[in-house]
């Protein structure tokens, strides 16, 4: 076809072929529903108008969705390279015929083997080709975008890790952050948020000290939003996430700049509050020599280094690309969708889900999980080699590169979007990214059914007065148990003294370290410490008005039918080292946890009255609170003289807060211990009369403290009843009401403010689905009943069996490799990101997370 021609040709399309621009993305190195790549016998086809990238398979579906007609077709052909006269491969040279900027499974500079790319633009629906480059054919502006498009980078370039770290910006506040010299210490475990009860997801703000919960809505993990609220009251900028801190760096965020940071200066900032980084990392240098034994055996027996394993192939048998330290999303990932209800809701669901996406499926959570799902169990990318590929690789002792196995780059790229921790490259908790990944199911439904039913139970907890013998049953939600690691109970303890003992005489001579000698836990003992009650520490009994002794005991008040268990492996040393329990437990292959079943109040026992913590305001020592048994709020009787603990005054003056201020707060909180006058404090420190003297009210003026800031609540962050109905008989729904109070901390006044600044919540659907993902966060001390309707559960028998578990080597979460056990087909395999093989040894006993199926009664 003549040049004229083929210009003729691309008129009627010109206005829909664009230049990438700057901050275009261009899909070239994968399709947006398949995992088929330029390396694909299709090769792949990019759209010229949204620049994603389909397979041969998909093309026509986004060409009939969207009538974009012009595509970029690209094609990565492999083929023997030409031998020369004496028989062998000609001399190595530098490939000019590779101009993709492509991820490769194979070695591009094998010897007996060359890559040659090509493109052409392809018009449907004719399928009409032009090759590619044409200069002369093409008009200007089509050139133009040719080029743009081949030359472009990889859109997941700035995930890589060598350029992980130029992907985060230094914070301006880090060179001028200021830090309140203010005797705050952080200790290395036991943290609690400041303004509620939980005690994860926690946040060290790095000017005052502040511990405070992040938001649960934002970074997909359980929080009340107080370490944002103490931003907008204070504004201290930089937080560092607790958890995260190791000799390498941590996790900052920045809330000034809205988006995580790096702080070139951290390791001062931490030891400003007790954290010493540099000592760690001299110390965790120091020991790295003495360690490597014990962890090479570690990392041996779980690998089942050293053993003839057979690769596995087909269906369930798809190993996935390690990006840089995401072995942790492979794990579980592969441990999912090794669950029927998971391949039933993305596998079983694919032709509708794929139809209905969105026009950008990068962008769309279930068709991320469907092509991963279809990915790892249509057996499309792992093929067994040919024969004659076999018989080669025995004949030149050498590979002919494949290309099985699936790269998540799409769906990591996409699920960690705005997490701190899961979009960068370092190494994170599998159990972390196990509930975060349960979060985002949770607000992405298909249809009725919800793949994540079979891991959500009811836990009851009960409370009890140990003074009054009163008592309090609550449920919650959870997905997992976690298992503690009984070490008092270890079976081998003659031989761990002699382990030590030899242990540091050799380090002391410096001679090699002696084999190591793990401790053996029978998996007996840590169910019985699951099921002994806990301290519970601060417990107020609403039975004697007091601070009292308490303890909780946690039970099932339903089973999953599938039971993910989590061994506490993991903690933190008195000097801020992580550090791993080497242990090994027998874990069983039937488990029966019957005897765990909930049995709720029982005959003879009495509960506790229900009613929340009073503010005293003591005008003696007697001061007195009384209750109103229909509101359950207290009213502040008045005497004539005032008792304040000045040893709470001192500590929080010592912190660098006014006097007064402190005396206040201690007055105001009745004298019930620093901890809570430090609440008062951040709760009312922006108040104009903050540093004024305290100024008693007489009996018949009686108020409450601090009206208008923090409400009163319960333990248990429970919306009071009075205050839910109030705005349910203005006409608003329930959980609507539930959902605003919790998120203004049982603010009448800004819950009703919340609710008109929050209209029509995208109809009703949305505020349910946030409503019940708050509901489902593992540890939110939330009843159940919050939910009128009830969370979903599939209750059963007790009694489960054994079909996976993931393994962690290293010395903490922020390090070292995981890889994962499933049994299938009768047989285990072991999944070690691209390698599949049947295990010979599959090593429960040091595993990390269980996986459990219940049988069927």
């Amino acid at each position: 076809m003549a040049a004229g021609d083929v210009g003729e040709l691309l008129v009627p399309y010109m206005p829909t072929i664009r230049v990438p621009k700057a901050g275009d993305r261009v899909y070239k190195t994968e399709c947006s529903f398949s995992y088929d790549s330029p390396d694909s016998e299709g090769g792949l086809y990019v759209c010229m108008n949204t620049f994603l990238g389909f397979g041969r398979e998909h093309v026509e579906r986004h060409y009939r969705k969207t009538g974009q007609c012009v595509y970029m077709h690209l094609k990565r052909h492999m083929k023997e390279k030409v031998t020369g006269a004496s028989g062998g491969a000609l001399p190595k040279r530098r490939n000019t015929k590779l101009f993709l900027d492509l991820e490769s499974n194979g070695d591009l500079n094998n010897d007996d083997y060359e890559f040659e790319d090509e493109a052409k633009l392809v018009i449907f629906p004719d399928h009409f080709e032009i090759p590619l480059p044409n200069i002369e054919e093409l008009p200007a502006l089509v050139t133009i975008a040719c080029d743009a498009v081949l030359s472009s980078k990889s859109p997941y370039r700035k995930q890589d890790p060598d350029s992980w770290e130029e992907e985060l910006q230094v914070s301006k506040h880090a060179n001028t952050l200021v830090q309140m010299d203010n005797g705050v210490r952080i200790p290395p475990s036991g943290w609690k948020c400041s303004k509620c009860d939980l005690r994860e997801n926690l946040w060290l703000n790095l000017t005052d000290g502040s511990v405070l919960c992040g938001k649960w809505f934002f970074y997909g993990s359980g929080g009340n939003g107080h370490a944002l609220e103490h931003y907008k009251e204070m504004g201290y900028p930089l937080a560092v996430k607790l958890g995260t801190i190791t000799p390498d760096g941590a996790d900052v965020y920045s809330f000034d700049e809205e988006e995580a940071v790096l702080d070139p200066h951290i390791a001062k900032h931490l030891a400003h509050f007790g954290i010493d980084m540099l000592q760690m990392h001299v110390t965790e240098n120091g020991s790295r020599d003495n360690n490597i034994k014990p962890r090479v055996s570690e990392w041996e027996v779980i690998q089942e280094s050293g053993m003839k394993l057979k690769p596995m192939y087909g269906p369930g048998y798809t190993g996935m690309k390690n990006l840089g330290n995401s072995c942790y999303v492979n794990t579980v990932l592969q441990a999912i969708f090794s669950i029927p209800e998971f391949q039933r809701a993305y596998v079983g669901n694919l032709p509708r889900i794929f139809d209905y996406s969105p026009l950008d499926p990068t962008q769309d959570f279930n068709t991320q999980m469907a092509k991963l799902g279809h990915g790892l169990l249509s057996g499309q990318y792992s093929k067994p080699p040919t024969k004659s590929e076999l018989i080669e690789q025995v004949m030149k002792e050498e590979h002919k590169p494949q290309h099985n196995g699936i790269s998540p780059r799409m769906f990591k790229a996409f699920v960690s979007k705005g997490h701190p921790e899961f979009s960068s490259n370092r190494q994170q908790d599998a159990q972390e990214f196990l509930l975060h990944l349960i979060h985002l199911i949770e607000r992405n439904p298909i249809g009725s059914e919800n793949p994540t039913d079979v891991f959500r139970f009811l836990v009851e907890e009960r409370t009890q007065c140990c003074q009054s013998r009163k008592v309090r049953y609550t449920e919650r939600v959870d997905y997992l148990m976690q298992l503690p690691v009984a070490m008092e109970a270890a079976v081998n303890k003659d031989e761990l003294i002699a382990y030590e003992l030899k242990r540091r005489e050799a380090e002391t001579a410096r001679r090699p370290l002696p084999e190591l000698v793990r401790a053996k836990i029978p998996f007996s003992a840590c169910l019985q410490a699951f099921s002994e009650p806990d301290n519970v520490e601060d417990f107020w009994s609403s039975a004697l008005q007091a601070k009292s002794a308490g303890v909780k005991t946690s039970r099932f008040a339903s089973f999953p039918e599938y039971l993910v268990v989590q061994i506490k492996k993991f903690t933190f040393g008195l000097d801020w080292i992580p550090k791993k329990l080497d242990v090994s437990i027998d874990m069983p292959d039937l488990l029966d946890i019957s005897h765990l079943r909930a049995t709720g109040l029982q005959p003879g026992e009495e509960e506790l009255p229900d009613i929340s913590p009073p503010i005293i305001i003591p005008d003696d020592p007697k001061g007195t609170a009384c209750y109103h048994e229909d509101l359950y709020s207290p009213t502040i009787l008045h005497h004539n003289s005032p008792d304040i603990d000045e040893s709470s005054v001192m500590q929080l003056a010592e912190m660098g807060f006014p006097l007064e201020a402190c005396r206040k707060a201690v007055y105001y909180t009745g004298n019930m211990g620093a901890e809570v006058a430090f609440n008062w404090i951040i709760a009312h420190m922006e108040e104009p009369d903050f540093a004024e003297p305290l100024a008693i009210p007489g009996y018949g003026g009686a108020t409450f403290p601090g009206a208008g800031g923090a409400a009163v609540v319960g333990l248990d962050n429970q919306p009071p009843e009075e205050m839910v109905a109030i705005i349910t008989s203005m006409g608003f729904q329930r959980n609507i009401a539930f959902h605003a109070l919790r998120a203004t901390n049982n603010n009448l006044e800004h819950a009703l403010d919340w609710i008109f600044s929050h209209p029509e919540p995208e109809e009703e659907n949305e505020t349910t689905s946030e409503t019940m993902d708050l509901e489902n966060h593992v540890n939110a001390n939330i009843l159940a009943e919050s939910d009128p309707e009830g969370p979903r559960i599939k209750d059963g028998s007790g009694r489960y069996e054994l079909f996976g578990f993931i393994s962690h080597m290293g010395t903490s979460t922020m390090s070292g490799h995981y890889v994962c056990h499933l049994k299938k087909e009768g047989r285990w395999v072991i999944y070690n990101d691209l390698k599949v093989c049947a295990s010979e040894r599959p090593p429960r006993e040091l595993g990390y997370i269980y996986f459990y199926r219940r049988i069927p009664s």
